[in-house]
């Protein structure tokens, strides 16, 4: 039998004392002091320094508003997006932004709608050229007009300045 100096000293022909029963408090050492109780401050579910900061209201934002030059580079990114990835990108901007900034929003909206009237324009130009047997595919020169305004709003609103496409079906308002 091995002892530990800490330990009480055994009388022979007596049981070693039991463990406390499984969810009873255990009784600290002697000289040790008790860990804080549940719920108080520096407690097992509390941080050292006390209680948590309160959580944000309901409805508060949960990220900063962002500065005019993030609203232009984002707003930017809306329109440029849509050369590349039609739709999905100003879409991704407007859900991610549109509570950070008016700017960004707003242009992000119109590039969205912008995206969605280019769709349903390749739609209807693709019917005519099947229906035209492939002459209406000339339609589809109107889409490099497209892709100038793109550019146009970009360096629009790059610049600060709020872009309005000329020819746009406002699906989002």
């Amino acid at each position: 039998m091995t002892t530990n100096p800490n330990d009480e000293p055994q009388v022979p022909g007596t049981p070693p004392p039991s463990a406390p029963a499984y969810g009873a408090p255990s009784t600290p050492p002697p000289g040790a002091t008790p860990p804080p109780a549940y719920g108080a401050p520096g407690g097992y579910d509390q941080p050292a320094g006390g209680y948590p900061p309160p959580a944000p209201g309901y409805g508060a934002p949960l990220q900063p508003p962002l500065s005019d030059a993030e609203q232009r580079q984002w707003a930017m990114f809306a329109h440029i997006g849509g050369i590349i990835l039609s739709f999905i990108a100003p879409l991704v901007i407007w859900l991610m932004y549109k509570e950070r900034g008016r700017f960004v929003e707003e242009q992000a909206k119109e590039a969205l709608n912008f995206q969605i009237t280019l769709i349903i324009a390749s739609i209807a130009v693709a019917i005519i050229s099947v229906i035209t047997l492939g002459i209406g595919s000339i339609l589809y020169v109107a889409f490099i007009v497209a892709l100038v305004f793109m550019i146009m709003a970009a360096v629009a609103v790059n610049k600060g300045e709020a872009y309005r496409y000329p020819v746009n079906i406002r699906f989002i308002k």
